[in-house]
């Protein structure tokens, strides 16, 4: 029975140290594993990381860009509206200038048109009471249509050019805008 003890005993120890081995393994295997899992966390929480940075960069560019779109629309609405407030100010200070400036302007204006029309005849505010004679055309009529300024006519009506007030504004602004904004916000 000692031989059946000692054999026993050769095999709970044998059975121990492979236990203990396998346990020691698994073990290994275990923190291996562990290791591992903690190393693709690691890389996935850094990936995550920079994604998060990576949005939130172009979240704040976007969001700047934004901002910067709509500060400029403010001021080009801001200039647009002291541009044409700049406009009808001055429109309105040439509609009401004294009569005898209007009268010199007016003449001007005949004079100028005489090597296109030799004998003009000029239609005018009904606010204007010039006569031809003072003007150097052939007839005046008035017309409630034209706020300021001349329409000069060939007697036969075909040739007509407009110098009223605002047609020669606009005409001027149209070709001096950037000069004038440059002025006014250079």
């Amino acid at each position: 029975m000692a031989v059946l003890a000692n054999v026993t005993q050769e095999i709970i120890k044998s059975a121990d140290e492979k236990s203990k081995a396998l346990m020691s393994e698994a073990e290994a295997e275990i923190q291996k594993i562990a290791a591992d899992a903690g190393s693709k966390i690691a890389e996935i929480e850094e990936k995550a990381a920079v994604k998060r940075d990576e949005e939130l960069e172009r979240l704040k560019r976007q969001e700047i860009s934004s901002a910067e779109l709509e500060s400029k629309k403010i001021v080009l609405a801001k200039k647009k509206e002291i541009l044409e407030r700049a406009f009808n100010q001055t429109l309105s200070e040439l509609e009401s200038a004294p009569a005898e400036k209007k009268l010199e302007q007016y003449k001007a204006m005949v004079r100028a048109v005489k090597d296109i029309i030799p004998n003009p005849k000029a239609v005018m505010s009904c606010n204007d009471s010039f006569t031809a004679e003072e003007l150097g055309v052939s007839s005046v009529s008035k017309d409630s249509r034209i706020a300021a300024g001349l329409i000069l006519q060939s007697e036969d009506g075909q040739v007509e050019v407009d110098m009223q007030y605002s047609t020669i504004l606009q005409s001027v602004w149209n070709r001096e805008i950037k000069t004038v904004s440059d002025i006014l916000f250079g």
